[in-house]
């Protein structure tokens, strides 16, 4: 089948079909819609349908109902900058690790904007599969705090080299944006788009084959990342929420560190109320109807996993249906996985999903 758009990856670049996978098995129970929720489709809106109503007729329609959605949430959220054709990697120093040597690292995320973190390199020779592992900060993420959030750690002992960050100007509620324009987790967005740049520049790298992976907030991130920028090929979103949904304090889109910033209009934190309104693009959002079901058409025919915990439940296949659909209209299956566990924290269960759907649609067959 030929690429769905341009620059979109295509089902050869990405991995062997899943069928003949010996990685396919463990997973392939998490990429069908449970049987209580199959063919729901809730109130979420379809990616199916043109903004003025007309639906999307066949899959050479598909391209241009892509672009239109990544405009209409570019035009909420506010314009990218410009993206960097070669940002910098400059290198601090470095500590052999297990079968991987550890870089510490600062990379510019945007114009002469640098962040610190860590680029992890097998050993061996490549070009290697890469994942970008953004997160609060980026040594919990090589496993140097805590524990089961360590996926820039785990998967450079797979044979990953991954790039690990932290929140711009170092906290997340008060991102620095470093002058751009658009909402704080748009921006996230972009700085992630740079980062598969600096990944894709390196020669220990495969291009083609760069995921993006994160947990909570860092979910939220990878999510925006992978569905914001086409050149991501897999990503794996651990409950972040991947619906808008004012009840729960932890999908807190709504927050100005989000998509709720305002001008100089501060908010106290917690849920939405009638004393502590939310403002910004996210009010607009909800009261035209837009939802994040369209952020993941975005990914179309790229393949992505939610592991979810206490925020994206079983019954998130009802917005994920929506995906399923669309991957099914343009000729793909089994591409959009959920796992569940109860609480929001990884498991040693789910993290193992995880590192086995990216090893199946990263690494090349054997």
């Amino acid at each position: 089948m030929a690429a769905i758009g341009a620059g979109l990856v295509t089902r050869h670049a990405v991995a062997a079909s899943a069928e003949s996978s010996q990685t396919w098995h463990p997973l392939a129970a998490y990429f069908s819609s449970p049987a209580e929720f199959a063919g729901q489709l809730g109130p979420y809106p379809s990616p199916l349908k043109f903004y003025n109503g007309q639906p999307v007729k066949s899959p050479a329609d598909w391209p241009k109902r892509r672009q239109e959605i990544l405009a209409k949430w570019h035009e909420l959220m506010g314009p990218w900058p410009q993206l960097l054709a070669k940002p910098r990697l400059e290198f601090l120093g470095n500590t052999h690790r297990d079968n991987f040597t550890q870089h510490q690292v600062k990379v510019e995320v945007a114009p002469n904007y640098f962040i610190a973190g860590y680029l992890l390199i097998p050993d061996g020779k490549g070009p290697f599969p890469g994942a970008f592992v953004p997160y609060y900060d980026p040594e919990t993420s090589i496993g140097l705090k805590g524990v089961l959030r360590d996926f820039g750690y785990q998967l450079a002992r797979r044979g990953f080299v991954t790039l690990s960050i932290g929140s711009p100007g170092g906290d997340a509620v008060q991102p620095d944006l470093g002058g751009a324009t658009c909402q704080p987790l748009s921006f996230l967005g972009y700085i992630a788009a740079n980062c598969h740049t600096v990944l894709a520049n390196r020669p220990e790298v495969d291009a083609a084959r760069i995921g993006v992976v994160g947990h909570s907030y860092g979910g939220k991130w990878s999510m925006f990342a992978s569905c914001l920028y086409e050149k991501y090929a897999a990503a794996a979103w651990s409950d972040g929420g991947i619906v808008f949904d004012d009840t729960r304090g932890s999908i807190n889109y709504w927050e100005p560190w989000y998509l709720g910033r305002d001008g100089n209009r501060i908010r106290k934190r917690g849920l939405i109320t009638a004393e502590n309104p939310a403002f910004g693009p996210y009010i607009d959002m909800r009261k035209k109807g837009h939802d994040l079901t369209e952020l993941h058409a975005l990914m179309a025919p790229r393949p992505f996993l939610v592991s979810g915990g206490s925020e994206d439940y079983r019954e998130r296949w009802v917005a994920l249906n929506h995906a399923v659909e669309l991957y099914k209209f343009l000729g793909y299956s089994e591409r959009v996985g959920m796992t569940n566990r109860p609480a929001h924290s990884p498991t040693v269960e789910s993290n193992a999903a995880i590192y086995a759907f990216f090893e199946h649609f990263l690494k090349p067959p054997r």
